[in-house]
């Protein structure tokens, strides 16, 4: 009598975020994939890994990627770069859902020769992906809006749309945080019919427009502006919403103050003064890519981005991911973790590997030896499975 038994097989579902300044989550979850699989062709392993890839975003630069990734189809659009050069940018469309982003329009990425503009850059490309994306008939925009070059509060955005800023002399203003204070009357000509269109915002920034904890003085930094920039910024986005209020947005220094409008260097407030709803950028895009259905059918869930520390347990991607995964095995992967392993509970991780144990080199900026890494954390993950 011949007695067989069942080869063990692991399904797990792979759904990182991005290592920003390395690897996309794709590349990422196609490395950790490569090393799991490997694990399982390794001699005297009697198992199998089922691996299921869903490269997540949360709102940032990468949300087009990710849903490409899931299944949306990507269209391409020539828009104008942050600083007017025109640049190719990507929107992902399934028909219904529109996602656009601004790490692709006008993000720091885009920037020539990565030269910081914090007062020349401009949101109108970002404005222009929107008429394109219109033009594909959605039901909803979802707009993206982490990775910003600019600090014009979107009036490079309502320019691309149709509204018309003009300067004392009557000259048209193109929009960018320099051409703010200069605004003496806001016109609109035929603006595209939003209507029937619903438009959500996905971030996770909660900053109001202006003030200390404003899009200027905590972000303009980041995009190379000085101490006086920050004031100049600061009192241009002042003078911006009063005369937006002056052209008849009644609601227009309201919306200043609300969470989020000094998202992506005010890009926020302005899709606010169009209508658009302001979703927690994780959340909404766990629920766009369907990680809920694609979680229940795998035994380990396989998270991860560049850095694990307290921002991430403040609610980005992959805490989302963890919260949601209920009780299956959840494992973190990370460039590096400050968070203690007694502290794994607070997201109900069962391990964490990051690339610093496996390196003394930098891989933060080096793709290859980031990808290399994966796979062989990868494999090690897939040998303690089987």
């Amino acid at each position: 009598m011949t007695s067989t038994t069942a080869l063990k097989t692991v399904r797990t579902l792979i759904a990182p975020d991005k290592f920003k300044g390395s690897l996309t989550a794709n590349e990422v979850a196609q490395a950790l994939a490569a090393g799991l699989r490997s694990a399982a062709d390794a001699p005297g392993t009697a198992g199998a890994v089922q691996c299921e890839l869903l490269p997540l975003a949360d709102g940032g630069d990468g949300s087009v990627d990710a849903a490409v990734a899931a299944g949306f189809t990507r269209h391409s659009a020539t828009v104008a770069g942050p600083t007017g050069l025109a640049v190719e940018a990507s929107i992902a469309f399934d028909g219904e859902t529109a996602v656009i982003e601004v790490a692709n329009t006008c993000g720091l990425a885009l920037l020539p020769n990565g030269q910081l503009e914090p007062l020349g850059a401009s949101s109108r490309g970002f404005g222009e992906a929107i008429l394109f994306a219109l033009d594909l008939r959605p039901a909803r925009i979802v707009m993206a809006l982490g990775g910003s070059s600019s600090t014009d509060g979107g009036m490079g955005m309502l320019a691309a749309l149709g509204y018309r800023f003009l300067d004392a002399a009557g000259e048209e203003l193109a929009g960018s945080g320099r051409d703010l204070s200069q605004i003496r009357s806001i016109h609109h000509t035929a603006l595209p019919d939003l209507a029937g269109t619903e438009l959500i915002v996905a971030s996770d920034v909660h900053n109001p427009l202006l003030g200390p904890n404003g899009a200027p003085a905590v972000f303009g930094p980041q995009k190379g502006a000085e101490t006086h920039d920050v004031v100049s910024l600061d009192a241009g986005l002042n003078h911006f919403v009063s005369k937006l209020a002056e052209a008849g947005f009644t609601d227009a220094a309201v919306l200043a103050e609300h969470e989020g409008a000094g998202s992506a260097g005010g890009l926020g407030y302005a899709c606010l003064l169009l209508g658009a709803k302001q979703v927690s950028g994780a959340d909404y895009f766990l629920d766009l890519l369907d990680f809920n259905t694609r979680k229940d059918n795998c035994d380990v869930v396989i998270t991860g981005e560049g850095s694990i520390d307290e921002q991430t347990l403040a609610g980005k991607l992959p805490a989302a991911v963890a919260r949601r995964s209920g009780p299956r095995p959840i494992i973190a992967v990370a460039g590096r973790s400050l968070l203690p392993k007694e502290r794994w509970s607070e997201m109900a991780l069962t391990r964490v590997y990051t690339l610093a144990e496996y390196t003394d080199r930098d891989s933060s900026k080096d793709p290859e030896l980031s990808a290399s890494l994966l796979r062989r954390i990868g494999k090690d993950i897939g040998t303690n499975l089987l």
